[in-house]
């Protein structure tokens, strides 16, 4: 029999006093559980659900809300909106995502077909050719809970790195605790080539990557997954305190039956693995000929016993039965993206410069260029990034406080960012004397706003200001924020000796602010003594 010993529960402010008996123990618990947890709305604790519900009668999902009224060819046309290139990829997909969820829809409707096998997707290509983001676009398109994971990060067991599990879970929480809903959404893993342990990779990995495989491979078939892990404490919490009470276990279970998964990696090495049984499989002068069709695009022929002996697991490969390959992008292939992908890292660019009233406009010779020096990175779509971070990275700084108002990107700006901005700052155009006298107003009433004094600027003075910030190339507001960083210190001094709150500048100020400002303190502090 247990035994309870007195001792002191403490979290912030709360203190639980220890529990004589397991009645008390019980009620002393759920009692502590729901101040600490009500405020954070943990799901499965007490006091977590509204008022007056419980989670017993809490109403589930109804199924008839599914719907999916997509064909192939819509799922494509979708997808070459945000994707370009890798059209068998898409026509896979597509075929493969309106098969699993009109079974889905059908399984919803109570015409379920016994025999349906799910159409788990392989994805094989290397880095940034979209991977990602096609199955990312095709969860956004359906509207269905998508969870993107590592491979890398999990381990058999969940006591080194991650529990495989807790990718079914992730989807609960993707929307919105709805477990119905989670039950027909989408996992996607990256890296899945990491798990094999074929001993003939290089850095293969050990015996540890059969066991993530043989977990994988059961929530890739059909299982139920408690919807809150084992090695949990909130959850291990709530199961005792549903024991104690007698009441019916109040955490759901997921079915992974209706959950489709999409794997993806590089697959390093695969090629050769293909290549020597392509080769071993030729007689005579026809080999010369096969090494020709295939050196670019050998992976398409990759087959089961090709994936066994990288290092996969019977079971685990036969789980997967739709295999496409994402090919390399070109030069064309990364201009046509920055061109027309809805998803285009341009418009990031155009938004941020916009952000500060600067019109950017990219010419094609520029867009060009920028795709010419991506595919010197060798990270496919990625290199675009990359590339435009270097290119627009002092422009992003220097421009929103400059008076240049627009500009364009073409390949000499591209190969000489430095420069091209020094001759933007250095041919800014100049701001009239009634725009200059907007800007003043404003900085005026900034001022006075954040250090509660006024000022204003006597005509002298609004003209040398204008001659100095033309010659830093700054925008008026810009250069008086620079200028007068310190003046409110001054004045504040003269404010308390004299009591003074609005202060006139003239010309001495915009010539030597410090000087100025020096002078004047000196006479606040006579005045007093006086």
């Amino acid at each position: 029999m247990l035994q309870f010993s007195p001792r002191l529960i403490s979290q912030g402010d709360e203190t639980m006093s220890g529990p004589t008996s397991p009645e008390e123990f019980q009620k002393q618990m759920q009692d502590f559980l729901q101040k600490q947890f009500k405020a954070f709305g943990t799901p499965g604790f007490a006091g977590s659900q509204p008022s007056g519900t419980s989670e017993e009668t809490k109403p589930e999902t109804k199924r008839e809300d599914f719907s999916f009224a997509y064909k192939p060819r819509d799922v494509k046309s979708h997808l070459d909106r945000y994707v370009i290139k890798q059209d068998e990829a898409k026509k896979v997909l597509s075929v493969a995502l309106c098969d699993h969820y009109n079974a889905v829809r059908e399984a919803f409707d109570g015409n379920e077909q016994s025999h349906y096998t799910k159409q788990n997707v392989m994805l094989m290509g290397p880095t940034g050719v979209g991977k990602t983001y096609l199955i990312r676009s095709i969860a956004e398109l359906i509207g269905v809970p998508f969870v993107k994971a590592d491979a890398t990060k999990f381990s058999e067991t969940g006591y080194v790195g991650g529990d495989v599990e807790d990718l079914v879970r992730d989807l609960v929480r993707q929307a919105d605790g709805d477990v119905e809903r989670a039950r027909y959404g989408i996992i996607y893993i990256d890296e899945i080539d990491k798990i094999a342990s074929s001993s003939e990779q290089q850095g293969g990995r050990d015996v540890s990557g059969q066991g993530v495989q043989t977990t994988l491979l059961k929530l890739m078939e059909e299982t139920e997954v408690p919807a809150r892990a084992p090695h949990d404490m909130a959850g291990q919490i709530q199961a005792m305190m549903d024991g104690a009470r007698g009441s019916k276990k109040s955490g759901n279970t997921i079915n992974t039956k209706h959950i489709l998964f999409v794997v993806s990696g590089a697959f390093a090495h695969l090629d050769k693995i293909v290549e020597r049984r392509l080769k071993e499989s030729t007689i005579g002068f026809a080999g010369g000929e096969q090494d020709d069709v295939e050196s670019d695009r050998i992976l398409e022929h990759a087959k089961t016993p090709d994936f066994i002996k990288y290092g996969f697991e019977p079971e685990f490969i036969g789980r997967l039965p739709v295999r496409v390959v994402c090919h390399p992008l070109s030069v064309d292939d990364l201009e046509q993206i920055l061109k027309t992908s809805e998803g285009s890292i341009i418009r990031q660019y155009r938004q941020s410069f916009a952000a500060y009233g600067i019109r950017s406009k990219f010419e094609e010779s520029g867009l060009r260029r920028i795709a010419e020096l991506a595919i010197e990175e060798e990270t496919g779509a990625r290199g675009l990034m990359t590339v435009c971070e270097k290119v627009f990275r002092d422009l992003k700084f220097e421009l929103p406080s400059s008076r240049v108002k627009e500009f364009a990107v073409d390949d000499e700006l591209v190969n000489d960012p430095r420069g091209a901005m020094e001759s933007l700052l250095a041919n800014a155009p100049e701001q009239d004397e009634e725009e200059v006298d907007d800007t003043l107003n404003l900085f005026a009433e900034s001022f006075a706003t954040q250090h509660g004094l006024t000022i204003q600027f006597t005509d002298d003075a609004r003209k040398e200001l204008t001659r100095q910030a033309r010659a830093s190339s700054l925008s008026v507001f810009d250069f008086c924020k620079d200028h007068f960083r310190d003046l409110h210190f001054g004045l504040k001094l003269i404010s308390g000796n004299t009591g003074q709150t609005e202060f006139e500048l003239d010309k001495s100020f915009i010539e030597n602010p410090d000087t100025a400002l020096s002078q004047r303190v000196v006479a606040s502090y006579n005045e007093t003594k006086s």
